[in-house]
């Protein structure tokens, strides 16, 4: 089976690889779709130097070396990109050319599923270069889409915040509906 991916999302992945930005993702809960895209267009070595999905909740404090206070949330986005970030520079270091952003990238996120859940379907996406960065927060009306649906709006805000990071102008479209609102703030 081949992934399919639409034209705006493999023009912005060739966009991202064109740009010099090299990341290492951590995702969790949803947006997993967009380590998928950055794969399926050629370049992804010049930008992706490593992918994590720490699933469990216990994979994902291992992977950051503490619980976070609060899971899914823009602090624990936050937390993952700089976790991220530093995991980049430390792989990052022997490479040459040694020019370009290096980021942490994360995404945490409750999507729909097939069990009740008593919180918001949600996901806050992060990225981080050592100096700076922005962390985008969205709260999902729940039953009014698929789980892959809601992955696929993960996923392009993680391929939003990759562009963000490397400081292009192009960006996914997210469709939102008239209740919810994406917040985006420094960190």
């Amino acid at each position: 089976m081949t992934a399919q991916y639409s034209p705006a999302v493999l023009n912005l992945v060739g966009k991202i690889h064109d740009a010099d930005v090299r990341a290492c993702l951590v995702v969790t809960g949803g947006g997993m779709s967009a380590i998928g895209a950055l794969f399926a267009v050629a370049g992804a070595s010049r930008t992706v130097i490593d992918a994590q999905i720490p699933y469990a909740r216990v994979a994902l404090d291992d992977y950051l070396g503490e619980a976070a206070t609060r899971h899914v949330s823009a602090e624990e986005a936050v937390l993952m990109a700089r976790v991220a970030q530093m995991r980049a520079t430390e792989l990052d270091a022997g490479r040459e050319p040694v020019a370009g952003r290096v980021v942490g990238v994360s995404c945490t996120a409750a999507i729909a599923t097939d069990r009740t859940r008593r919180g918001a379907n949600r996901c806050h996406v992060a990225w981080f270069d050592g100096t700076r960065g922005a962390v985008s927060s969205l709260t999902m009306t729940k039953d009014i889409r698929t789980r892959l649906d809601e992955e696929s709006i993960c996923a392009s805000l993680v391929l939003n915040a990759l562009a963000d990071a490397g400081d292009l102008q192009a960006r996914l479209k997210v469709d939102l509906v008239a209740t919810e609102r994406l917040v985006v703030e420094d960190v």
